[in-house]
């Protein structure tokens, strides 16, 4: 159910509100609205019936139950896009076209200092990079860990670009946090339900990718995973799915923009290079996301990816993505989006 409050409603009313949903075996979440604030009370479905008696409560505009299996995410609860904050200086799901870009996985300093200058030259706002790696093949290789981890935190100090990196278990969430700006749960793990409530723990925004044979209500299931521990700050991102195609290394679903966008309030990133696995189409591919209404992209860029440990094939060299940040300039203004 969600507890509806009125404009101007004073914060003791909420207080007591919330005091209340506890008392009746519900967590209260509250959602902070432009005009008024909106407390969503989860629990177990079949006595819900019992939280109606909240709307006679001064400061109560009214209880609304929601109909949606996801409850925190749906739009139901909040009709207004939410906006995620990253840093003092950036947030995503406002009006500017957040990117972040660089190597798949951190290699050495040399490597990430130099993709971290090239990205932050070129206009990108945040620094992607990998320390941690699940792979397919277990000969791979599986990233430096901490010490890539310090290596992504050498990289923000010469540049000021805040990072993402990606936490594969439970164990090493309070680490990556640690150092990171905003963890990623890769495709993988996306139903790896430990995890999501870990993450849902602490007080940093989490990139949630899509898995590769995620239905759209299946995804927004595993945000809910997060969202219902306390963590409201969630990130979606679309990553491409598997398919019978087999000229891309996945399917790059740009549909699931809109859709997404008239389910949820969360915002919703777009990765190109896992999407379609090949550099010669992640320009296309960005300007296509950012025209159905992307709030950002999160794009590999490495300064040799002849010789990258991992992703080569779909990582762009620095000169191709300042090429696409230059023109998609003109795909953001379009969208009404700065860049």
């Amino acid at each position: 159910m969600i507890v509806v409050m009125k404009s101007g409603a004073a914060r003791k009313d909420r207080d007591e509100v919330t005091k209340r949903i506890k008392a009746l075996g519900y967590t209260p979440h509250i959602i902070h609205g432009t005009t008024r604030d909106v407390i969503g009370a989860v629990g177990d479905e079949r006595g819900k019936s019992v939280l109606q008696a909240l709307e006679s409560m001064p400061g109560v505009e009214s209880v609304v139950p929601i109909l949606q299996p996801y409850k925190l995410a749906s739009k139901e609860v909040k009709k207004e896009a939410s906006v995620v904050r990253i840093s003092e200086n950036l947030a995503i799901g406002g009006s500017e076209l957040v990117v972040m870009a660089g190597p798949c996985s951190v290699e050495n300093e040399t490597q990430i200092i130099e993709s971290a200058l090239a990205v932050k030259a070129a206009g990108a706002q945040m620094l992607r990079g990998g320390a941690f790696k699940p792979r397919t093949s277990p000969y791979s290789f599986q990233g430096l860990e901490e010490e890539g981890l310090k290596l992504l935190a050498k990289a923000r100090e010469l540049t000021g670009l805040p990072f993402v990196t990606e936490v594969i278990d439970p164990e090493s969430v309070d680490l990556v946090a640690s150092y990171a700006d905003m963890l990623q749960i890769g495709a993988r793990n996306s139903q790896n339900f430990a995890l999501l409530k870990k993450v849902g723990q602490i007080n940093k925004p989490i990139l949630l990718k899509r898995g590769m044979s995620m239905t759209i209500q299946e995804f927004l299931m595993s945000a809910e995973y997060i969202m219902s521990e306390g963590n409201q700050s969630v990130i979606l991102c679309e990553r491409g799915i598997r398919t019978f195609e087999t000229a891309t290394r996945n399917t790059l679903d740009l549909s699931a923009i809109p859709v997404l966008k008239a389910k949820t309030h969360l915002p919703i990133v777009i990765d190109p290079s896992h999407g379609t696995g090949n550099y010669h189409y992640i320009a296309p591919m960005s300007y296509a996301a950012v025209a159905a209404g992307a709030d950002g992209l999160i794009i590999e860029v490495h300064p040799d990816p002849e010789r990258a440990s991992s992703d080569g094939p779909q990582s762009l060299k620095p000169k191709k993505f300042a090429a696409l940040m230059d023109k998609l300039k003109l795909f953001a203004a379009a969208a009404d989006k700065t860049l």
